[in-house]
């Protein structure tokens, strides 16, 4: 599997860190691991199990224990910390670095940052942005859109009218992620989160007329960077053959990375308003997570909630 990594200086714009110490720009230092580390029992001198991949956090009780120790001890605990070369160790609270940090990041190349925020939200900002950066992912051909907060990945075959349903959405004021091509990242054991690749973000190609800037045409409110997928639509050209679903009671999923998400299949032909159902199908997902459902209130009222294989 594809071993992902993300630049230190993307985490520091991200988590408004600022430099006291680098050895190289923070460009050109990367991240590969998704977790980060207080130091703590290290620090206390028990180095097994240490994992120099991680950024070390070091707050307010890491720094009062450290000025708490002899100088001599203080000193061979903060140099067995640098020399393993973790990418970076970072500072919260606003605290200053102790002149042993700076000696031994000096000598070590071990990056040293600063950050005003306190250790526990620096934490999560971190993590937050690891997850994000270094999620397993792939891309699909299809459009994601946001519709009333959900994200709403379209899929089809080329032509069947995704981009076009994607900008009547986008006029009736919800946004666009990605058009054409979606990467798709598994941030976690159960969630999916949907963007578009840098190069083309904003971007949508309309037969007929050619490729748009829908932030430019529409303005910066019409398009998101990113957004969690909670509904899989699949557009196909209506078979009158087959059996499509009509009362919501099944319930299908569509697998991307190992998550299951929700999914529908709908059949396009003229004169349906696929905005208007895509809408629809993001409120009544919301409704669904909420735990109502229409279908399973119709059939109490009917008197045929042990009868579902009459519908």
């Amino acid at each position: 599997m594809e071993q992902f990594s993300v630049s230190l200086e993307k985490l520091a714009q991200e988590s408004n860190l600022t430099v006291a110490y680098t050895p190289k720009e923070l460009t050109q230092i990367r991240v590969f691991t998704a977790e980060v580390y207080r130091p703590g029992i290290m620090l206390a001198g028990y180095y097994q199990y240490f994992d120099r991949t991680r950024i070390q956090i070091i707050g307010l009780t890491e720094l009062s224990y450290l000025n708490e120790l002899d100088p001599e001890l203080r000193r061979t605990h903060l140099e067995k910390l640098f020399s393993f070369v973790p990418p970076a160790v970072i500072l919260s609270r606003g605290l200053k670095p102790l002149p042993e940090m700076m000696e031994f990041a000096q000598k070590y190349e071990v990056p040293l940052l600063l950050s005003s925020e306190m250790t526990s939200p620096l934490m999560s900002t971190l993590i937050t942005t690891l997850n994000t950066e270094l999620a397993p992912r792939i891309t699909r051909h299809g459009v994601l859109v946001e519709v009333y907060g959900e994200g709403i990945l379209i899929l089809g075959d080329s032509g069947v009218g995704k981009s076009e349903t994607a900008i009547e959405l986008v006029k009736r004021g919800h946004r666009l992620i990605a058009d054409d091509a979606v990467e798709l990242r598994k941030v976690s054991s159960r969630k999916i989160m949907g963007m578009a690749p840098e190069n083309i973000r904003h971007f949508i190609e309309l037969r007929g007329i050619g490729i748009i800037n829908v932030a430019r045409l529409f303005g910066i409110g019409a398009v998101k960077n990113s957004v969690e997928v909670e509904v899989v639509v699949e557009l196909e050209p209506w078979d009158r053959t087959k059996n499509y679903d009509r009362t919501g009671l099944e319930t299908s999923t569509y697998d991307i990375l190992g998550v299951k998400v929700p999914s529908m299949l709908i059949p396009v032909m003229p004169g349906r308003n696929l905005a208007v159902i895509l809408e629809t199908a993001a409120i009544n997902n919301r409704q669904k997570e909420m735990g109502y459902n229409a279908a399973e209130e119709l059939l109490r009222s009917l008197g045929l909630q042990n009868d579902v294989g009459s519908f």
